[in-house]
C-alpha cells in the first residue's frame, strides 16, 4: 500500500509499535528449557492484549501465533514441543493486524554461551538490514534493494537466501511487489514511491543460499550445516530518510 493519510500513518504505527514490543518481550522471555509453544503463547497473550490479531493465523491459518525457528530453522518454524536450549540460535517472526493495518518484523539472536561467529553473524544481519533501509528512497529502483543488501553481505562474508524475499504490506500482510529480490536483477523495472509500504528482512548464511521446506509444509530449513540469520523491519519510502515502523 501507499500510506497517503495521517490515518494510514497512524494505523501503520500503532500495528508496528505492538509487532516491535511484541518481539522484544518475547526475547525477554526466553529460557534454556522452555518450549517454542511456551514461547508463542507469551507473544500470543501480548497480541491479545493490544487488540492485535497474528497476521499469519488470520492469512494463512498458520498453526502458532508468531513464527519461531531454532537453528537449522531459518523461517516460519512452527511453535511446538520443540525444547529451546542454551547455545542454541533462535529467529523470532512477529506480524500482526491491527484495525486494518499489518506491520512485520523479526531479529536473530543466540542463547549464550556465545560462539562469537553466530554472534557476528547476528550482527551483520541487522547491519545488512539498516544499511539497506537508509538506501532507501523514493524514485530509487526496486531491484537496487537486491543490489544493496547482497553486496552488504558479501562485504560481511555472508551470502543472501535466494528464495526468501522481502515485500510489500500495509492493507494486508502480503502486498505487491510480492517478491522484492535479495538480489539484483536487472529485469525488474519497478520504482518505488513516495509512501510506499515494504519489509526489508536480509536473510544472511554462513553457506547455503536456498532453502528448502519441511514435510509440515510450513518450517523453511537448510540442507547442510550453514546458519542462517534474519533481521526485518516494516518501514515507509520517503523523499528522505524511511520511517521504520517496526522498532521496540
Amino acid at each position: 500500500m501507499t500510506s497517503d493519510t495521517a490515518q494510514d500513518l497512524q494505523g501503520l504505527r500503532a500495528v508496528g509499535q505492538v509487532v516491535g514490543y511484541t518481539i522484544a518481550e518475547m526475547r525477554k522471555s526466553i529460557v534454556p528449557g522452555m518450549t517454542t509453544a511456551e514461547l508463542d503463547k507469551v507473544g500470543a497473550a501480548i497480541l491479545e492484549r493490544f487488540g492485535a490479531k497474528s497476521a499469519p493465523k488470520v492469512t494463512y491459518n498458520f498453526p502458532g501465533s508468531t513464527c519461531i525457528s531454532i537453528n537449522e530453522e531459518v523461517a516460519h518454524g512452527i511453535p511446538g514441543s520443540r525444547v529451546i536450549q542454551a547455545g542454541d540460535l533462535v529467529n523470532i517472526d512477529v506480524s500482526a493486524e491491527l484495525n486494518g493495518y499489518y506491520g512485520d518484523s523479526g531479529v536473530s539472536f543466540q542463547l549464550p554461551p556465545y560462539n562469537e561467529k553466530l554472534v557476528h553473524l547476528c550482527r551483520s544481519t541487522e547491519e545488512t538490514m539498516m544499511s539497506v533501509i537508509n538506501h532507501l528512497r523514493a524514485g530509487m529502483k526496486v531491484n537496487e534493494i537486491g543490489r544493496v543488501m547482497e553486496t552488504e553481505a558479501r562485504k560481511r562474508g555472508y551470502t543472501v537466501v535466494r528464495n526468501l524475499c522481502s515485500h510489500g504490506i500495509g492493507r494486508s500482510l502480503h502486498e505487491k511487489p510480492y517478491e522484492i529480490l535479495p538480489f539484483y536483477n536487472p529485469r525488474v523495472a519497478d520504482v518505488l514511491k513516495e509512501g510506499q509500504v515494504i519489509t526489508i528482512e536480509p536473510f544472511l548464511s554462513t553457506g547455503t543460499d536456498f532453502v528448502e521446506q519441511q514435510s509440515d509444509g510450513w518450517t523453511l530449513s537448510v540442507n547442510d550445516s550453514s546458519r542462517v540469520a534474519q533481521y526485518e523491519h516494516t518501514i515507509i519510502v520517503t523523499k528522505g530518510k524511511p520511517i521504520i515502523l517496526t522498532s521496540a
